[in-house]
């Protein structure tokens, strides 16, 4: 439906049809048949109706039509399927909903999209988030403040309406544009948002039909019934379905920057490269001391490096030294301005979106081989056990001899006689023996794989694959790790009492036990018992059941839901400590290229050394939450990435088999996870072959009716790739059916003789979720 007086036509045959009693609205404009009964007298015409003498009460004879012959076999008319179609149910109409905001409380709070179907409004005048269907939104969005009346509960959570929008924060939409006489509508991306948006001509500005766009929304109704919000082209990424488009789309749909502001760039390119005899006077100066990089071996930004040199008294000094970015990005610049807007670099599949520009990012800070760089440091005296004695901190100039790939140092490692060799394996050494003391300590040891692709020139996935983690990736790590712990501690330190310095944390507070409790539930499905009655053995019995799981079926199913599990590290002021680590402070030091929070650790480590006084907490603690808001942002723009590129790679391959594991279970379908590249895609459950199967969900398993077979989280499966949908970033297969072709004839024509019977919700649209695994991976992406 394209114009107002189409939708006016059908508009017009719904209230017919639900005045008449065959259709039911129900919740969130849907619309039910109506019982049997209710439906068989609808349909009886007038003058075949015949009457009781007591009550007057018409007696239904034998309708002219059937329902299935009126309205077809699936007995859910769903709303807005196309883009610019509509169902408002009477209760919507402008009049009705004035009537409906008269009288209750209301509250304020930001708008959070679970579903099409509904949102949740978080607000702190509520114990609980409130429920608003989407069409009481008032075509709010994700992240929009709003005030909204409450209006009692249902299934025990309260439920409002949304009154007014009082800040939008970002009115944009990025979608397909579609094209009909004319005008347009947006349908968009993302599967969460409820509305499509109508483009007038005139705001088309030379898109074509089938082009992924970036819409601005400039009008929106003031009621939600019968009217699209209204906007105008910014943006047009080309074709859907192409790599750059839809790359593009994905940058656009999470707001990710395409190119700095000039003024940004000129800043950049304005900074001298030559360091001054006063500036390396101020300094340590590590250029004399053996120093190399191990880094991906596409890696062009360098923030790291470590420095060995064996003391008088045998022990070892090794510094771990890191790019000195806060001497070149001042305070009150716009290369500061714009660091603390993006505040981390966003590693899509193909592309990077640095927090920095290139001039910086890949030259002035990477700390590039035979070249004198400014570092800040933090240097530690150890022997070959591992044992601490002693640690500094401070500015340091270095001069790196050897730039390594992972796998270079890799190969030294495993016993490869070259250059630096001895350092990286007595290096290697002690990284392991830091790595027990952590393990002993109480630190966790689930961890979710990762996925990585090979791209041929034009971004196309030629093949996906598990990163693997080895020695050389897990040394750096500890390095790394060894320099936060220890930057952290140190400040905490530098004063004994509260208010102490302020300091960025990177904190990882410990799970909450009712999360906790339910996924020992589902670990115990599999014959894995968690003792969860003591909470100072909690790191123990999580450490114990990822030994018990490795190489089975069920590990990454089981390490996935640990972490998720888990709480969600986060950066603050406070120091609360990081669980997963088992350490009491921590924060983040080593990569400043790459995130916000490092600069600013940078900059109150240099005050305190200075002998600065301590710093005013609050501003702090907002740039903290702008950061761990810019984080969650990046990682699901990156999971997005992933898994478009995996259904491309997929829509390769249609037809053939693969082993998979059962990884997520709901009513209308099991997604099930390719073991060899972790592509996940949905088997429907109406397509399973052999029976008709329902889902169990407390016990995490569907069932068979009739032959009562059951499947369940985490058992393996062969499956045949059915389809794949670029533009909805969906996968569907079907499992292997090996009986003989007699026995799949006689279900196939039982299902069609059965398919009239109503079996719950059957959405028209289905696919997998975004993959749990993050592109790249390598020590600069990890997020501890």
């Amino acid at each position: 439906m394209t114009t107002k007086e189409q939708r006016e036509v059908v508009f017009a045959h719904l209230r017919d049809l639900k005045s008449s009693g065959m259709l039911t609205a129900v919740s969130n404009d849907e619309y039910r048949l109506t019982d049997p009964e209710a439906a068989l007298a609808a349909t009886v015409p007038a003058s075949s109706k015949k009457r009781r003498k007591d009550d007057n009460t018409p007696v239904p004879a034998k309708p002219a039509r059937s329902v299935q012959a009126e309205f077809g076999n699936d007995p859910v008319v769903h709303r807005r399927r196309e883009a610019g179609f509509d169902f408002p149910s009477d209760e919507l109409r402008p009049e009705a909903r004035r009537r409906q905001d008269s009288g209750g409380d209301t509250i304020t709070g930001t708008v959070a999209l679970a579903t099409d179907n509904f949102a949740f409004v978080i607000s702190e005048e509520s114990e609980s988030d409130v429920r608003v269907f989407t069409d009481r939104l008032k075509f709010a969005m994700h992240g929009d403040t709003v005030r909204l009346r409450l209006r009692g509960s249902r299934d025990g959570r309260p439920v409002g309406d949304v009154v007014e929008v009082l800040n939008r924060v970002r009115p944009e939409v990025v979608g397909r544009l579609q094209l009909q006489g004319g005008i347009g509508f947006v349908k968009p991306d993302n599967r969460k948002m409820y509305f499509d948006v109508f483009v007038p001509f005139e705001n088309l500005h030379g898109a074509q039909h089938g082009e992924k766009v970036l819409v601005r929304i400039t009008e929106f109704p003031e009621s939600d019934a019968g009217r699209s919000p209204v906007g105008e082209i910014v943006r047009s990424f080309g074709q859907a379905g192409g790599n750059e488009a839809e790359i593009n789309a994905i940058m656009a749909e999470f707001g990710l920057p395409f190119e700095f502001p000039n003024e940004v760039e000129v800043e950049s390119e304005a900074i001298s490269d030559q360091i001054s005899e006063d500036e390396i006077s101020r300094r340590r100066d590590f250029r004399n001391i053996t120093t190399f990089t191990i880094d991906p071996a596409d890696a062009k930004d360098f923030d790291d490096a470590l420095s060995i040199q064996k003391l008088e008294n045998g022990h070892w000094e090794i510094g771990v030294h890191i790019a000195d970015v806060t001497h070149y990005v001042k305070p009150g610049t716009e290369l500061e301005r714009e660091a603390k807007h993006r505040a981390t670099s966003v590693y899509l599949v193909d592309r990077v979106i640095p927090m920095l520009p290139e001039r910086l990012s890949n030259g002035l800070c990477s700390l590039r081989p035979h070249e004198d760089k400014l570092t800040f440091s933090a240097v530690f005296e150890l022997d070959e056990n591992g044992k601490l004695y002693d640690s500094w901190f401070g500015k340091t100039i270095i001069h790196s001899d050897r730039r390594f790939a992972y796998e270079e140092a890799q190969e030294r490692i495993e016993g490869l006689e070259a250059d630096y060799t001895e350092e990286i394996q007595l290096m290697n050494s002690i990284a392991k023996k830091l790595c027990a003391q952590r393990f002993k300590q109480g630190a966790i040891s689930f961890e979710t794989q990762e996925v990585k692709f090979k791209l041929d020139a034009e971004g196309k996935p030629l093949g996906v694959y598990v990163k693997e983690r080895k020695d050389a990736h897990k040394m750096i790590e500890e390095f790394m790790l060894l320099a936060n712990r220890k930057v952290a501690e140190f400040v905490f330190k530098l004063k004994n009492r509260k208010p102490r310095f302020t300091m960025v944390y990177r904190v990882h507070e410990a799970p909450d036990p009712d999360r906790l409790q339910t996924f020992a539930l589902f670990a115990k499905k599999f014959g894995h018992d968690l003792d969860l009655s003591n909470p100072k053995k909690l790191s123990t019995e999580l450490n114990d059941l990822s030994s018990e799981v490795m190489g089975r079926p069920e590990q990454n199913v089981i390490q996935t839901l640990a972490v998720r599990t888990m709480s969600k590290a986060i950066y603050t002021t406070e120091p609360l400590g990081h669980f997963g680590l088992a350490f009491d402070h921590y924060s983040h030091f080593t990569s400043p290229i790459r995130r916000y929070p490092d600069m600013m650790a940078h900059r109150l480590l240099e005050h305190y050394l200075e002998g600065g006084k301590n710093v005013e907490v609050g501003p702090v603690e907002e740039e903290c939450k702008h950061s761990s808001e810019r984080e969650k942002l990046a990682a699901s723009a990156e999971r997005a990435s992933i898994k478009y590129k995996q259904v491309e790679f997929m829509s390769d391959v249609i037809g053939e088999t693969f082993t998979g594991v059962v990884s997520g279970l709901t009513e209308r379908g099991m997604y099930v996870e390719i073991e060899e590249n972790k592509c996940e895609g949905m088997v429907r459950l109406s397509e399973i072959p052999g029976d008709f199967f329902e889902l169990d969900k407390d016990n995490y398993r569907i069932v068979g009716q009739r032959t009562k077979r059951i499947i369940q989280f985490g058992d393996e499966l062969q499956v045949v790739v059915k389809a794949a949908n670029l533009l909805d970033r969906t996968i569907d297969f079907e499992l292997v059916d090996n009986r003989p072709d007699s026995v799949k004839q006689r279900e196939q024509q039982e299902r069609r003789e059965n398919s009239g019977r109503p079996r719950g919700y059957r959405p028209e649209r289905s696919g997998g979720r975004p993959s749990g695994g993050r592109p790249g991976g390598d020590k600069g992406k990890r997020r501890r």
